[in-house]
């Protein structure tokens, strides 16, 4: 058992390099635009900040039920018997 994983000990390694120089370059190149620019910010791309969605009344989910989830001033308070 251990004479296979000897054998294939070099064969992983390889691929483990490999990989790990294909996820670091990928990496590299999504953040260029972040790091060249001056004050670089990661894309704001949840929905309610989108004017079109807000235009057709679509909200961010967690600003909805937070809305949801507030008192409301006008209730009808509930009588206990």
């Amino acid at each position: 058992m251990s004479t296979k994983f000897i054998n294939f000990a070099p064969h992983m390694w390889k691929t483990f390099f490999t990989v790990s120089v294909f996820l670091v370059a990928a990496v590299v190149l999504l953040s260029v635009s972040i790091l060249l620019k001056k004050n670089g910010k990661f894309p704001n791309i949840h929905v309610g900040s989108n004017p079109a969605m807000r235009k057709h009344g679509v909200g961010c989910v967690e600003a909805q039920d937070k809305q949801a989830q507030k008192d409301n001033p006008l209730a009808v308070s509930e009588k206990s018997k």
